[in-house]
């Protein structure tokens, strides 16, 4: 427990430890940690200062959080929603471009897996209500229309 009074701000040199501290236990985007840090600090100067700092030692990198983000969710998400997920998190459009297009390759045999985990037991639908269903399903999950199209046609087909 901290013994400083929640409205006394937080020097630079205590912000970039604090901010370390955070990064020690996650990545994060250089927008959530100035969020952060914003509410904790003596002058907006500092927080810019400790993020150049962070960034520049490689503590802190967009890139790595995107890398790190994407690899989580794509077991389950389409690149749709990771899209939205990097955009919420404040990362660069351009870096979320780079990071959907090493993803793309993947996109089909990744909707497939997510298919079959969770229709894989009742198999192909068979008429236009539980294909619908299971398309409405698959795009909640950020893929697109011409991947679902791909596995709910040819759910069993392996990749080449």
């Amino acid at each position: 427990m901290s013994l400083r009074s929640k409205s006394e701000p937080l020097s630079a040199r205590a912000l970039k430890t604090r901010a370390v501290a955070w990064l020690a236990t996650r990545e994060y985007t250089r927008a959530e940690l100035a969020q952060k840090l914003l509410r904790l600090a003596q002058a907006p100067e500092d927080v810019e200062q400790v993020l150049d700092d962070l960034e520049r030692q490689g503590w802190q990198s967009d890139a790595r959080f995107a890398q790190s983000f994407s690899h989580v969710k794509a077991t389950k998400q389409g690149a749709a929603l990771i899209a939205q997920g990097l955009r919420r998190k404040g990362v660069d459009p351009s870096l979320i471009a780079r990071t959907l297009d090493s993803l793309g390759a993947s996109e089909l045999e990744r909707a497939r897996a997510v298919w079959r985990k969770k229709f894989g037991a009742i198999g192909l639908a068979t008429d236009a209500k539980e294909r619908a269903r299971q398309a409405r399903f698959l795009a909640g999950r950020g893929f697109t229309g011409e991947v679902i199209w791909q596995v709910i046609g040819q759910p069993d087909e392996v990749s080449d």
